[in-house]
């Protein structure tokens, strides 16, 4: 195994907002609401070819339509940092909006994103994204819990984590605090209509077109259910690459420094120009975590002028299919005294 060596490093993140140029601040509310607008029509043409789709075309358009699920969210999730638009309000309604299709409590997503995950990202205990088990905690899990972990930790489990530890967890079982649970309980109940409303009207168009019961269950497969799951493989295995790798760290808390964790912790990823259509420039996500303010579309200036200002601290690489996979295949557990990711075959030795 390998240490990851750490040089000395700023405690703060101030030396490195104050690198970027304030124009990468600036907001536009037509251009927000013209990405927003782009994103919602893409979002209604998949599910028009949906409708009339033959089955053989239905499967690959479902991935069509879970990528610009995924866009929407994305665009949703700039609006929950208060990033889009300079009107809280505006914000909201927009964030909103984006996230029922990913069928995502907004406020629920506000706390657990916004204040726990950026506010502690890959800090031992704290950040629950991807938080990994060291080899004595991966031991002492039952049978099924290590099964699940490492079906999670494969190359096809980031859905069924993403389902299971962020989707179902932290929305739709979260029990959020006392003074937020108004809040959470009303956006809850907003999603819950949009499921009744979006598959019953799904059903309804299924058994008119066709006149079974059978129809109407695939056209609510086809435009609610495989668009959602194929929104959270994506998403799960976007958020995994930004904060796993093998020269990505976790923190000990007594380590952790918020410079450490935004601009070590997380990756600058160049995605192709055609995927990139889809993610909106979230792959460029070191200057997402240095200061959440800044406008997706502001996102490659910003790192721009963080690299020119620490030329030796922020990854910066193209995307490729075997960065993902040579994650998987190495980072399964993680020893914190050390500061490196484990295999299960060293971590067998280790513990």
């Amino acid at each position: 195994m390998t240490t990851l060596e750490v040089a000395p490093r700023p405690a703060s993140l101030a030396p490195v907002r104050a690198a970027i140029p304030e124009s990468c601040y600036q907001r536009s509310t037509a251009k927000g609401l013209l990405y927003v607008a782009r994103d919602l029509l893409f979002y209604a043409a998949i599910l028009a070819g949906l409708v009339f789709a033959p089955w053989w075309l239905a499967l690959p358009l479902i991935g069509v339509a879970g990528l610009i699920v995924g866009s929407l969210f994305i665009v949703g999730h700039d609006a929950a940092h208060g990033a889009l638009f300079d009107s809280d309000r505006l914000n909201g309604f927009i964030g909103r909006l984006c996230m029922l299709p990913s069928l995502h409590v907004y406020e629920s997503w506000v706390f657990g994103h916004n204040r726990v995950h950026h506010g502690h990202t890959a800090r031992r205990g704290l950040d629950f994204v991807w938080h990994p088990l060291t080899a004595e905690e991966y031991r002492a899990q039952s049978r099924y819990g290590r099964l699940r972990y490492r079906l999670e930790r494969s190359w096809a489990g980031s859905g069924a984590y993403y389902v299971r530890d962020v989707w179902w967890n932290k929305m739709v079982t979260f029990r959020p605090p006392e003074k937020l649970a108004k809040r959470i309980h009303r956006d809850w109940a907003l999603v819950a209509t949009w499921v009744v409303l979006a598959s019953g009207g799904a059903a309804a168009l299924g058994y008119a077109r066709s006149g079974t019961a059978l129809a109407a269950a695939w056209m609510v497969v086809k435009l609610v259910i495989g668009p959602f799951l194929v929104f959270s493989q994506v998403i799960g295995w976007t958020v995994y690459v930004h904060h796993v790798g093998p020269d990505i760290r976790w923190w000990d808390r007594n380590d952790w420094t918020r410079f450490h964790a935004q601009m070590e912790s997380t990756t600058v990823l160049r995605m192709p120009a055609v995927l990139n259509v889809f993610f909106h420039d979230i792959f460029v996500h070191v200057p997402h975590h240095v200061d959440m303010r800044i406008p997706f579309y502001h996102l490659r200036e910003a790192a721009a002028a963080i690299e020119a200002a620490f030329p030796d601290v922020v990854a910066d690489d193209p995307f490729r299919p075997g960065t993902y996979f040579r994650a998987v295949h190495q980072c399964k557990l993680y020893d914190f005294d050390h500061g490196c990711w484990l295999t299960f075959a060293q971590g067998a030795l280790a513990a």
